[in-house]
Order: C-alpha cells, then structure tokens, then sequence
C-alpha cells in the first residue's frame, strides 16, 4: 500500500520498460550507477536506463529479452567477500531455529546471477560466542539453484537457550573462509512458564527513503538482551524502479538493480543489495526473526489474481509472483512454501505457556480489492484469508491454551472512520486512503475491505476469548497506532501497529516538517471520531516493541529522529499498557 496526498499523489508515471519511444529513438544499454553499501563500502555496478519501447511492442519481449536485459553484473576488484550478506535466523521452535547464509563463490556470483558451483559449508552451533562448547554441526551445499542461499535447520537443541552459530567454506579456492557469528535463540519448552517475551515489529523498509537506523537500535538492543524475536510484518523490500517511489528528499540511496524487479533475477538481486546493508545484517545477527509478507515484495496491491502494479508488460502474473515468492523463501530464514507451489507462509509459533504468535499471509488469497461499493465490503464471500488459512486460523484459536494470543496481520484490523470530517482535512485524509464508489473514504486493501471475514474472526475472539487477551500486530500503513478492537459492546482485543522503518509517510508527502499543523490536525481528527483509537502519529518513523507478560503488555514507539542521516539516534515515544483496554504507561 502506499499513502496518497493531494498535489502529492505518487502515482506510478509509466514502466520504465513501457514508457512510449518516440519515432527513430534507439534503444539505450544501462549501464553506470555505482552504489556503495557493501560492508567495506564497496561499490556495485548496474545499468542506469532501459530501453523505451512502444506499447505495440510490449509482446514483442520473451521473458529470455528481459532476462537479458536484467541480467545482474559482475561484482568487480576488490569488492568480494565469500559471506559478504552477512547470517540469519528465524522461526524459533523448542528443539530448533532456521540458520541462514549466502556464498559467493566467485566475483559473477552475484545474487540472481545463476552462476557458479556448488560449495560445501559447515556450520556449527554452540552455547559460546568462542564455539568451545558445540551443540550442533553439520554440512550443507550452496548452489545457483538457490541462489547459493543456505537453511539449516539443526534439530536437537535444548529450549530456551541462547545460541551462537556461523558458517565455514569447506572446499574450492575459499576453504576455511569463515562467516561472521550470529546470535539466537529457541523458543520456550510449550509448557514452560514464561514470565516475559519482548517483540520488536517492524515493516516497510524503502532502501530508498532512508537509512535503516532502527534496524541498528533493534540490533543493539538484542546484543543487550532486550528483544527475543524480531517481527517483521511485510514491505521487507520494495520492488520499484529507482526514484519511483522516495521520501521528500528523493531518491538517498539508490535501488539496485535501478529497474522495477519482475523477474526472478531481479528479486534475487534487490534482496542481495538490501542484505549488503550492514545494519540490516547486524539485526539479522542479533536476533531470530518471525516474518511474513505484505504487497512490495511482489507488486504494489497485489492479490491472488493480480496487482495494482503489473501490467500486461510484465508479462504473466502468475510467474512473476512464483518467481517473487521463490526468492523471498530463499533469501528470509522462515519455515515454509511458496503458495504458488501448494505449500503457505501462515504459521503458528509458541513461547511456552504465554503467548502463541500466529502469522498470517494476507496477500496470497484476498480477492481483488479496488473500487466497490459498500454493500459489497459485507459479501460473505469476500475475503482477505481464503477459506483455508480462515479454518486453520479459527482451530489454532479454539484450541489455545496460553494466556495470549498474538495475531501478526499485515494489514490494519482496526476500522478507521473518516466520513465526518472537516472540510479543510477532506482531501488529505481521503486521498490517504481512498474513497469507493460511493464516494466513501475507506482502505479497501485493509481489513475495512473485507468486513465479513473481519466479522467472522472477532465473533469467534468474542465467544472463546472474551478476556480480550488477543493482541494484533500490524505494519503497512507507515505511521504509528494503537487501537482497542470492539465487537458490539466489547473489548476483544488490542493492536499494535508500527511505523515504517523508512518508507514515506504524511509529513514527507506533504513536503513539509514532522509534525506539521496539517499531520497534527488529522491525528487530532482521527481521535475525535474513532473512539477505538487511542494513539496515532502519522509522521514519524521507526519500530515498535511489545513485551509480554501474564498480566498484561506494553507497546512502546521507538522514533528514528532523521532517516536521511546515517547512523540517526533513535528515542523512545509513547508507551502504552493493555490488560484488556489501552492506557497511556
């Protein structure tokens, strides 16, 4: 989803691929940009233009054409390191955790590149940061099949437990290259008693917008023992083309490649580029991590049917969202399979007695959102989980049996009424959203679009958990809330939803200051007639944290103070308590 202001609004201005050529323009090879954020601040090289091609001409491209024209480049001298992106983990369980890692074997051996041999790797896992005391180790073989992408999940280790783990090339010209060592955790034994569970959530990182400052607060923070598992709820990367889609102060670093990604090449690519930022992979190294897709990593607003951003230039749907899925499940250390190939992301993980965290894929089995008129929000058979992620859901919840339940949904649960509002905020806060047919203002590709699905799931919280011991977490929307979640007169739970770690939000929109008279009136508005509403600031950027106890739980806003500026401080914001209705901590 992106936000919407008048005189502001970032339209897509036309495919680079299918801009219209003028007669006798030629095409042009890019070629130029350099981009330095490689761990020793190497620089990458990528095209700078495409050619421009008359729409008549867009079936005149097979995918082979435009896999060519993607085709990503050679790191060159001085630039390659054989772990250069860096380690992960995620998905903690009792017994296990997934440990991730790339090799590049060779310099051509750049992510999507599909070249160079399979290398062997060991890797260990042990209670030491000095690896004295091993717990596991094994191998496992790195290939252009995956993208020389690595997933071990080393079963056998005790719960609880605080891991150290890294990689070492075992065969070709870089044996005994050794990785960087991560730290991770696994998950509580499913009856321990947990007295506390700390969460970071995150979403939205536009590489183009900002510098990921709040990726190095989250990483410090783990190191220190602050945060157990990092959340992060969609928008992990951004498929546009560069300066398509940028803060006010345009385009702070460059996206490689340059292009809007379609093709498995090219997402391989874009997540290789993201996961050379050293402070993304410093987060990676300090913590597990449970995540789940929202829109960007494969077309803005897509569906199970389509996308408001592909075209037919972008040839069939289908395969450019496998090609999207397959290069996330490669590049994020998470338990799962591409939907497009029979398998799901939706999952449930479970931290002893206190909470089970259930991710949803919210994307993958919507129908197509857009224009419709309200009654149509309410049809039964609109929905935004699909029938069978709905039944998988609604079991999980009719058997749990800790004391929370933590529901990670990409998108906002909560409704957001803007219909009364001033006529100077009118274009603002509707354009931010939308309006369908009838002129209403609502945000259709949030759970506002699919009310009978939202109906069904807080009729069944309101029977089997009446406590509103139910928490959602939430990211998209670039801005910070925190709503109570009513159905008829009661509280059946809260959500939590986080800022972007960088992509634009109002303020940026409007060109001006954070906290702007304009951003100040609509959060004002905002609070004055959604009762279920207690926080909102629509301007700043950042993470949150939710920590979990028996009796109750704390949101707090961790404010990044400038995302242009590299290494930027970040502050603490407000904080909240929920023990079945938000107050201010």
């Amino acid at each position: 989803m992106n936000f919407w202001l008048p005189g502001l609004r970032i339209r897509r201005p036309g495919h680079i691929l299918g801009a219209v050529r003028q007669p006798g323009e030629r095409r042009i090879t890019r070629r130029g940009l350099l981009q330095g954020t490689l761990i020793a601040g190497a620089a990458v090289a990528a095209p700078s233009s495409l050619a421009r091609v008359r729409a008549s001409d867009i079936q005149a491209y097979a995918d082979a054409d435009l896999d060519a024209l993607h085709a990503p480049h050679p790191y060159g001298d001085g630039e390659h390191h054989v772990f250069m992106h860096g380690v992960a983990s995620g998905d903690p369980v009792p017994n296990s955790v997934i440990l991730w890692t790339r090799v590049t074997p060779a310099p051509e051996c750049v992510p999507g590149s599909g070249l160079g041999p399979d290398v062997l790797v060991r890797w260990e896992v042990a209670t030491d940061p000095e690896f004295t005391q091993l717990a596991r180790a094994g191998t496992a073989t790195a290939g252009a099949a995956r993208d020389h992408t690595v997933h071990v999940d080393p079963f056998g280790l005790q719960p609880d437990t605080v891991y150290h783990y890294r990689f070492t090339v075992l065969d070709g010209e870089h044996a005994g290259r050794m990785s960087r060592t991560g730290r991770t955790r696994t998950a509580p034994a499913d009856g321990a008693g947990v007295e506390k569970l700390t969460l970071a959530v995150c979403s939205c990182a536009n590489f183009e917008a900002g510098y990921f400052s709040a990726y190095s607060d989250i990483a410090r923070r783990a190191e220190a023992g602050e945060i157990d598992i990092v959340v992060h709820m969609g928008d992990y990367i951004y498929e546009y083309a560069s300066g398509e889609y940028a803060g006010k102060y345009g385009v702070v670093r460059p996206h490689v490649p340059t292009w809007e990604i379609r093709t498995l090449a090219d997402y391989r690519s874009r997540y290789g580029h993201y996961r050379r930022d050293v402070e993304l992979q410093d987060a990676h190294a300090a913590a597990p991590w449970v995540v789940t897709w929202d829109d960007h990593e494969v077309a803005n607003d897509f569906w199970s049917g389509g996308a408001e951003g592909h075209t037919a230039f972008h040839g069939d749907w289908a395969t450019r969202k496998d090609a999207a899925m397959q290069a996330y499940l490669e590049w994020l250390p998470v338990r799962g399979t591409s939907p497009s190939r029979g398998g799901h992301i939706y999952r449930t993980l479970r931290f002893g007695t206190l909470a089970e965290l259930h991710m949803l894929d919210l994307r993958s089995y919507r129908s197509a959102p857009g224009m419709i008129q309200p009654a149509a929000r309410n049809a039964p058979d609109r929905t935004i989980m699909g029938s069978e992620q709905f039944e998988w859901l609604s079991g999980r919840l009719a058997t749990a049996t800790t004391t929370w339940n933590l529901i990670g949904t990409s998108v906002m649960m909560a409704p957001l009424n803007l219909v009364h509002i001033d006529q100077g905020l009118r274009q603002q806060l509707m354009q931010m959203v939308g309006l369908d047919v009838a002129g209403t203002p609502v945000n259709v590709d949030q759970w506002d679009g699919y009310v009978a699905d939202r109906d069904r799931l807080l009729d069944q919280l309101a029977a089997q958990h009446p406590d509103g011991r139910t928490v959602f977490l939430t990211g998209d929307i670039h801005s910070e809330w925190a709503n109570h979640i009513w159905h008829g007169d009661r509280i059946v739970a809260a959500e939590l939803v986080c800022s972007s770690i960088t992509a634009a939000n109002v303020d940026e929109f409007l060109g001006a200051a954070e906290d702007n008279p304009v951003s100040q009136t609509a959060e004002r508005h905002v609070l004055a007639h959604n009762r279920h509403i207690s926080h909102v600031d629509l301007d700043a950027h950042g993470y949150a944290l939710l920590t979990v106890r028996p009796a109750g739980v704390e949101m707090s806003w961790q404010r990044v103070l400038d995302v242009t500026v590299a290494g930027s401080p970040v502050v603490a914001g407000p904080r909240m308590r929920y023990d079945g209705a938000l107050v201010t901590s």
